[in-house]
């Protein structure tokens, strides 16, 4: 949950309760429990949307490929320089 473990949950709130006081932070947990199911209806009608429009190959998609973590410029480098190199040639012994 982005990284949000119970600690620091638990210390947004206490915060939050210090910062707002008793009377507006049931309110503001209220915008905010709105807002969180706004957000989620949001997401779900925008991931049907594009479930719909895309078609059946979406799931076709490997998502992990295209996943920016994987990047890593040193590897990508490493794989062009030996693609484009050809294999060496050995030379025939001339018995010298």
């Amino acid at each position: 949950m982005l990284g949000l473990s119970m600690d620091k949950i638990l210390m947004l709130a206490v915060v939050a309760g210090l910062l707002l006081g008793p009377e507006t932070l049931p309110k503001a947990a209220h915008y905010l429990g709105v807002g969180l199911r706004k957000l989620r209806a949001f997401a779900d009608e925008s991931t049907t949307r594009l479930r719909s429009e895309a078609g059946p190959t979406i799931d076709e998609v490997d998502w992990r490929k295209l996943d920016p973590r994987q990047y890593d410029p040193r590897r990508i480098i490493r794989e062009a320089l030996l693609d484009d190199a050809d294999p060496p040639v050995a030379k025939p012994d001339r018995g010298l």
